[in-house]
């Protein structure tokens, strides 16, 4: 069943919908890399680049695992491979007490910033600050009472979808709006880091909008703006990407992250992209309105006498525009001319008799 669309949310009072350029969200992630003035720069580089807001992640080590040396709790393949989980995490995290400091550079810059809680605790930490919106990341989308606990806050709900098939995805939008959120926006994601565009299967944005009756974007792990400025042509809303300052000094995430320089090239590219989405239309352009002159048309190719018969010899259809249509060159075709016609002159009715 194909469900209707609801009112576009807001963050912050920026709409998010496809009446509004996609909500460009850049994650910060732990691309601060420890250093709170980093933090900072980042900041200051998403509000250069145009991004709409930037996201924090808001948990411990301890939050989010367990210090233990189990094979489990070791990641076995991919880009952290040999890590374990509570010494990465204890890398990447954002320390809380930065949390404030953070919101309020960013009221200072005019940027929202909001999170990904990853506990209740987190959500306690969040509301005290005044957060506008939260973010569930794709991992945390199966535990449904941390939903619900985002959802009881009432503020917007954008909750990313990789690695969950069709029934996660719906027991986690069951128990967020069953516990009070209204403003949903779903984003498909690929957890590949980074992401093979191969992998991306972007005709699942407008599937997600229309299954569950929500918004839907795009959490994108992938490298460039490509896959994005496509996701857009699909109808995503809001673009998720992870962002550094410079990929050479490391981190986390630096891997599939963008650096300033490209973060603003996809909010150009994705502002480009919705732009050019525009409606349905078979109207006159008004870019194109000059060109009607180079359109085919009926015109004398060399002169007529009065009375003389039209035909092929002395009648084509060519450029410029401004005669008979090309589609009346067989009704024009002998036909006699009611007057004398000079090569070169566009053909009009009153210059034609009946046949000759």
């Amino acid at each position: 069943m194909i469900k209707q669309l609801p009112a576009e949310p807001a963050i912050a009072g920026r709409p998010i919908g496809p009446g509004h350029p996609p909500y460009v969200l850049a994650e910060m992630s732990g691309n601060h890399n420890g250093d709170i003035q980093r933090a900072f720069r980042l900041l200051e580089a998403a509000k250069t680049a145009g991004a709409d807001a930037v996201k924090l992640q808001t948990y411990t080590a301890d939050t989010i695992t367990i210090d233990h040396d189990g094979p489990e709790f070791v990641i076995a393949d991919g880009l952290w491979k040999g890590r374990r989980l509570y010494e990465l995490y204890q890398e990447a995290h954002t320390p809380w007490e930065w949390h404030a400091a953070l919101f309020a550079k960013g009221r200072e810059l005019g940027l929202t910033v909001f999170s990904t809680p990853f506990d209740p605790t987190a959500v306690d930490l969040l509301e005290s600050l005044g957060a506008p919106a939260y973010k569930v990341a794709s991992c945390e989308l199966v535990d449904l009472p941390l939903i619900r606990r985002i959802a009881a806050t009432g503020k917007p709900l954008v909750m990313s979808t990789g690695m969950a098939h069709l029934g996660e995805i719906q027991d986690a939008v069951t128990a967020a709006r069953e516990a009070g959120a209204r403003d949903i926006v779903l984003l498909h994601c690929v957890s590949g880091y980074p992401t093979p565009p191969a992998d991306s299967n972007l005709r699942t944005i407008p599937h997600l909008a229309q299954a569950f009756g929500v918004h839907a974007g795009l959490s994108d792990h992938s490298l460039g703006v490509g896959v994005a400025v496509a996701g857009v042509a699909l109808g995503a809303v809001l673009i998720e990407k992870h962002f550094t300052l410079r990929r050479a000094d490391g981190g986390p995430d630096c891997a599939f992250s963008m650096e300033p320089e490209e973060l603003a090239s996809l909010v150009e590219s994705t502002r480009t992209a919705w732009q050019a989405l525009g409606r349905v239309s078979y109207d006159l352009a008004p870019s194109e309105r000059g060109n009607l002159q180079f359109r085919r048309s009926l015109y004398a190719v060399a002169d007529i006498a009065e009375g003389e018969t039209l035909t092929h010899a002395n009648v084509r259809s060519i450029r410029p525009g401004l005669g008979l249509p090309p589609k009346h060159l067989d009704e024009v075709l002998g036909r006699a001319a009611t007057r004398a016609i000079r090569r070169g002159t566009p053909l009009a009715w009153a210059m034609i008799g009946t046949e000759a």
